[in-house]
Order: C-alpha cells, then structure tokens, then sequence
C-alpha cells in the first residue's frame, strides 16, 4: 500500500507539472481547473495519511534499530514531512486560485506561485527515492509479518476500507 501511495505522489507531480505547462500554453480552462482540484483533493487527504501511515509504522523500527546512518535518514525524512507540510498551504493557495478563476479573468501564474509549485514538487523527489530505496526495504526486513498486518489494518482502518476476509487453514 506505500509503494502505491508513493506512486499516486508521483502522478500527481506529474499532473501538477503537466498543469503548469497547461496555464501557460493554453490558460486557465475547465481541464486546468479540474486538475489543479485533483492535485488539491490529493494533497489535502491521502498525501497526509501516508506521512501518518509511515511515522507509527515504518520509521520507528528504523529509529530504534542499530545503523545511525538509517537513523540520520529517518531524522531526515521526518523534516521532510514538516517542510512539506509547510510548503503545501502556499502551493496549495496558488491552485485554489487556479480552480476559483473564472478564464477570462485569467492572469498567467505570477512567478512567485511557480516558485511556490516547484518548491512544493522538490522536495518530494528525494524524500520517495529515499523511502523507496532505502527505508522501505530496511523496514520491511525487521517487521514481523504480523506487524506487516497490523500496519496493513490501520491504514484501511483509517482511511474507512472495510477489511478483507482472510482465510485461514485450521490447524493440523
């Protein structure tokens, strides 16, 4: 489910990278509008659940293990969720006011909201290399496989998905 949640990240970079390349070609259209709600709807719900999902689940393991260099990265990647955090209501403002404009009020993006929008999208690409490369597999190789389904629980759980039925063979 993370390597999912970093792949929607990833495609809602694209969207945003797209959608910026869109206003300046094209203005602001209903499809800009859509696009800039979509990124919005993105960042405001699943991307802070998943921050969530990885401080209670993957990064403490790692915190408490042996390696100070994955410690150090953990330390990191947890500034990266605060700067990220801080960095989304500017973006964010600059694509509400994408999806408020009406087109023939339309002003191209001051570059104070580009700068917004990419500062945003940076500082996620080193943070998913990071986590994908190198917290991900670490956690994955000391959590139990009954902590792997305690996580998998909390985070339907959370986010309202009923759990699935698992089958189990009775015991011999």
């Amino acid at each position: 489910m993370l390597g999912a949640c970093h792949e929607r990240v990833e495609r809602m970079l694209a969207l945003l990278a797209r959608l910026q390349q869109h206003l300046l070609a094209q203005g602001c259209d209903d499809a800009a509008r859509q696009a800039a709600r979509d990124v919005m709807r993105y960042f405001d719900l699943a991307a802070p659940l998943h921050h969530q999902d990885e401080e209670m689940h993957v990064f403490p393991p790692l915190l408490a293990g042996p390696d100070p260099a994955l410690r150090a990265l953990v330390q990191r990647l947890l500034q990266d969720h605060r700067e990220m955090e801080a960095a989304w209501p500017l973006a964010r403002s600059v694509l509400q006011a994408v999806s408020d404009n009406p087109a023939a009020d339309w002003m191209p993006l001051a570059p104070a909201g580009t700068e917004a929008l990419n500062r945003f999208a940076a500082l996620y690409v080193r943070h998913l290399a990071d986590e994908d490369d190198l917290a991900y597999p670490a956690a994955q190789a000391v959590l139990t496989a009954d902590a792997l389904q305690a996580m998998s629980q909390d985070m339907m759980q959370r986010r309202g998905v009923p759990a699935r039925k698992q089958e189990r063979c009775p015991a011999a």
